[in-house]
């Protein structure tokens, strides 16, 4: 059974928009897209940039560095120069708060 743990609050992430979090450790990014919460990983598989201070573009954040391109529901890279994808973890909303399940578990 997963173990949650809370990243934000639904009134800190309007809808198209995104924020930097941490669970465990973890840097997430934390996006509202189309009503529905997203969480991947926030550091660039490519150069290390910060992914949370990018773009979000129809369910695609924009890294701020290079421009490479990654699926908020996949993690997929979907757009060079970065070719390795983002982690992906599983979002729950419980009253007013958004959690992901803990990594690793």
């Amino acid at each position: 059974m997963a173990e949650w743990i809370t990243v934000a609050r639904t009134g800190d992430v309007p809808e198209g928009e995104m924020v930097g979090a941490s669970a465990d450790g973890c840097e997430l990014l934390v996006a509202n897209v189309g009503g529905t919460y997203r969480a991947i990983g926030s550091v660039c598989t490519h150069m290390g940039g910060p992914l949370a201070q990018g773009q979000l573009s129809d369910g695609v954040v924009i890294c701020p560095w290079h421009h490479g391109r990654f699926d908020l529901e996949t993690g997929e890279a979907v757009m060079p120069p970065p070719i390795e994808d983002e982690p992906v973890y599983e979002v729950r909303i419980e009253g007013d708060e958004i959690q992901v399940a803990k990594p690793g578990t």
